[in-house]
């Protein structure tokens, strides 16, 4: 029998194959009748096969090694994506408190992000006239800074002739300026990059802050069914902390730019205002940001004079030990629900892994790692 005869009229071979061929497809048939769609799952596969076993490991190593180099290729997006959650947690309990008091979600976030843009503007606001004033000011004064450079009965003059300042600021600008263009290169590059950094954790802190009811949620669905009331009521009481660790900080940042204020009024060193309000901003960074506070209001107070320049750094050395020994550990105590130990442990181990970025979230992480394990970790062992 040739080829032709071998083929049915429908296109399908003769023989037991195409018959049970046609038997599937008109079950499937009366199945979609019957359902109504797709019809119902069939048995699960059997997990125990070494088929599916040997399958799931090598899926596994497959998967551990790609998320691994993902994590290493993109670690400084993954960085900046971290942040912003971290920012749009932080805000979250403002905006949940605007809407237990009848204020849209929507208008909410819009209030939020209007008061940090507020207060971005206003340091603007003070900084950059200043900052003109002063470089027009020294603009005027290097012709007198130069004379006095090579005059030799000045003190610059002596600095001078000791230091040789004047040979090594021609060493710098000779060659083409390679050295000087280099430097202003990086440094510009750093600006640049500082603030493309800052401008995608804002843009995105916005989205996170907008949509993280929804994203709550999509996480909450890939939890089994059984355990997801108690994943949501862990999961809110971390956010929660979290919130509370950024109010602490924002807390102690405005009694230190406070203080700060009131000092330099005080002493009658220049740019009170302006000076408190960088140092409250900077002091949100933990561990350093109010080292380089008080070096700036320290360096601002030596045009008042040497004695008032270094009771101000002994005023920041005293105020430093103040909050990282007293004030701090008892706001995330009572906010946070840390204890001080503990922060102090947390913010040192997160500045060593990864730097400022890790003793930012050291104490938000310390305290969920701490919840888990009361509430998980020792009810099991407790058990058992």
């Amino acid at each position: 029998m040739d080829n032709v005869e071998s083929t049915q009229a429908d296109g399908t071979e003769p023989g037991p194959s195409g018959s049970r061929i046609e038997e599937a497809v008109e079950a499937a048939a009366v199945m979609a009748e019957k359902t109504g769609g797709l019809g119902r799952p069939g048995r699960p596969v059997n997990r125990r096969s070494p088929f599916f076993i040997g399958m799931t490991g090598a899926a596994g190593v497959v998967i551990t090694i790609g998320l691994t180099e993902l994590v290493i290729k993109a670690g400084s997006v993954l960085i900046l994506i971290g942040m912003a959650f971290f920012v749009a947690a932080g805000l979250e309990p403002v905006v949940s408190w605007l809407n237990r008091h009848r204020v849209p979600r929507w208008a909410g976030v819009i209030i939020v992000i209007l008061c940090v843009l507020g207060i971005a503007a206003l340091f603007l606001a003070l900084a950059i006239p200043r900052l003109a004033a002063e470089a027009t000011t020294l603009a005027h004064a290097l012709p007198g800074y130069l004379h006095r450079l090579q005059n030799h009965n000045s003190e610059l003059g002596r600095l001078n002739a000791k230091y040789h300042l004047e040979q090594r600021l021609e060493k710098l600008v000779s060659g083409n300026g390679t050295s000087l263009v280099g430097g202003v290169l990086a440094a510009g590059k750093l600006v640049l990059s500082t603030i493309s950094s800052a401008l995608v954790v804002g843009v995105l802190s916005i989205y996170f802050l907008a949509g993280l009811p929804r994203i709550k949620r999509f996480a909450w669905r890939l939890v089994p069914g059984t355990r997801r009331p108690r994943v949501i009521l862990i999961s809110d009481e971390i956010l929660s902390r979290v919130g509370g660790y950024v109010l602490g900080n924002i807390l102690t940042s405005a009694i230190i730019g406070a203080g700060t204020s009131l000092w330099m009024i005080a002493f009658g060193i220049p740019y009170p205002i302006l000076l408190g309000l960088f140092v409250a901003l900077i002091d949100l960074i933990p561990v350093i940001g109010s080292y380089i506070g008080g070096a700036a209001v320290a360096l601002l107070a030596l045009t008042v004079s040497l004695p008032v320049a270094v009771a101000t750094l002994v005023f920041y050395v005293c105020y430093k030990l103040a909050e990282d020994y007293l004030l701090v550990p008892r706001v995330m105590n009572r906010t946070v629900h840390v204890p001080a130990t503990v922060t102090l442990v947390a913010v040192l181990i997160g500045g060593v892994l990864l730097g400022i970025v890790g003793a930012l979230v050291a104490i938000p992480v310390a305290a969920a790692i701490r919840l888990l394990l009361n509430e998980v970790a020792f009810r099991r062992l407790d058990n058992n």
